[in-house]
Parts: C-alpha cells; structure tokens; sequence
C-alpha cells in the first residue's frame, strides 16, 4: 500500500509537468491550428537555459528559472514571426513542415553548443519530507504546487483580462474574432510567447528530478501531443485533465513493471482514438 501512494505522488508530480507542457501545445493548436512539433525541444531549452544560468552565470533556482522563461518568451516570439506567420496563409501541412525543421534545428544546435552528453540539474531542495508515511522530495512538492499556481494564474489571466479574452474568443471562433477587429498577429504572438514560457517553467522545474540532454524534448512532445488528443485538440481543461491522466496512470503501471511506464501513452492513444477519437473535451467545430 505504501508503494502504491508512493507511486500517486509520483504519478502527479509527472501530470503536472506533462499538463504544463500540454497546455502550451494546446494553446498553440487552439489559436491556429498547428500541430508545433518542437514543442518539446522548447522544453529541452528552457532545461539548458536554467542549468546553466545556475551553474555557470551563479544564479540561485528561482532566479534562474524567471531568466529561462523570459528568454523562451523571447524565443518563441521570434519563432512564431519568422517562422510561423509567414505561412500563416499557406497550407497547414508547410507549417507542420516547418515546425519540424524547427525541432530538428534545435535540437542539432543543442548537441553543438552543449554537447550530447547527460547532465543533472542540481536542486537547492533536496530535504525529504515525511507526510502519512510517506518520504517526498521538497523539491517534487515543488513542482507540483507550483503547477497548479501556473494553471490557475494562466486560468485567472485567460478569464479576467482583457487580452487573455482576446485569446480565448479567437480560439472559440476565428473568424468572430476577426469581424469585432481582434488582432490576430498580436494574440498569435502572444500565445506563442505564454506557450513557450509554460515549456521552459514545466523543464526548470522537472529539471532537478530528471537529466538534461538534446533530445530530452523528443518524448515529453510525443506524451503532450497524446495528452492533447486524449482531452481534445485545443481544450485547456482537457489537456490538464489529460496530463494527470496520463501521469498518474505512468506512476501506477510503475509498480508492475518500471520498463512499462512509456508505453502506457500510446495504449491510452489507441484506446482514446478508438473509442472517442475527439477527445474527452473535444470543442465544437468552428
């Protein structure tokens, strides 16, 4: 029993950074419709980016972490106009193309810079705390209170402002939006800015837990695109939901065989494509 809660807590600490990274996804898919395969090698960046602000530049954790995100902003700006918006009027499958040649670019970049070798994060929070019997990390509690501060602060600014509106009535109806004159260069910006920082927090914080490496971004892209088609392809609170279930269901098929735990995504892709191929929150067809 003790391990099966050993694994829950293991479970949401994954589903809060795959929920994370599956929000940006998400997000990105909902304004424009484009699948962005080097979502994850955003992550891998955001992972570097803290790594060595701390390890080489001396800046403590958080410090490090508010620097990775901010330049991830910046990163996914310039990508989403030099890349992107180009061929915002070209068929979908250029963009795909292109997102593709992104992820490859990055990560051929990455292995220049820094090497393909492994590298660990080290944590100013390594106290283990016992609660119920149970031995975590602070540096796990960490993650998954701060994951949840992120989803309801992202939640509150979509909600409450006026430019967080601006992205949700575009993601609801595109052309709506363009008739009542939203601008549709600056939410695209926008969302690609709050996708990208949500990549590099997700990555600074799963950091210290996991390694860093070029192609660390390969699997956590596969899991968030399976994350997004198991809640819907543009739904926030699917692609939350989705994260959880799919970390929590890793962290339970961990206890029967630890090899198993990245198969378990693609069973719940068959699964979900097989019985409800929209998803759990698909939206309606614009």
């Amino acid at each position: 029993m003790e391990q099966f809660f050993q694994q829950l807590i293991n479970g949401l600490v994954l589903g809060s950074i795959y929920s994370l990274v599956a929000l940006g996804l998400t997000m990105v898919y909902g304004i424009l419709e484009l699948p962005n395969f080097a979502h994850g090698h955003l992550y891998m960046v955001g992972a570097y980016l803290t790594l060595f602000m701390m390890t080489l530049y001396g800046f403590s954790y958080w410090p490090a972490i508010v620097i990775s995100v901010l330049a991830l902003v910046v990163i996914g700006v310039i990508l989403e106009r030099l890349v992107f918006n180009p061929l915002k009027d070209a068929p979908h499958i250029n963009a795909m193309i292109a997102a593709v040649g992104v992820m490859l670019f990055m990560e051929a970049t990455a292995r220049v810079l820094w090497g393909s070798d492994f590298r660990r994060l080290e944590s100013p929070y390594e106290g283990v705390v016992n609660i119920f019997g149970l031995s975590i990390t602070e540096q796990r509690i960490i993650i998954i209170i701060s994951a949840l501060i992120l989803m309801v602060a992202l939640n509150l600014f979509l909600k409450k402002s006026v430019i967080g509106q601006t992205i949700e009535a575009m993601a609801q109806n595109r052309e709506g939006a363009f008739l009542v004159g939203i601008n549709a260069n600056k939410v695209s910006m926008l969302t690609f800015a709050i996708a990208a920082g949500l990549a590099a927090a997700a990555a600074s914080l799963a950091a210290p837990v996991n390694l860093v490496y070029p192609s660390m971004g390969s699997m956590v892209n596969l899991k968030a695109f399976v994350i997004i088609v198991l809640g819907g392809m543009g739904s926030l609170p699917g692609a939350v939901l989705g994260g959880y279930i799919l970390g929590l269901s890793e962290g339970m098929i961990s206890i029967v065989n630890t090899n198993m735990q990245d198969l378990v995504a693609f069973l719940i892709l068959v699964i979900i494509l097989a019985l409800k191929p929209a998803g759990l929150f698909a939206k309606e067809a614009r």
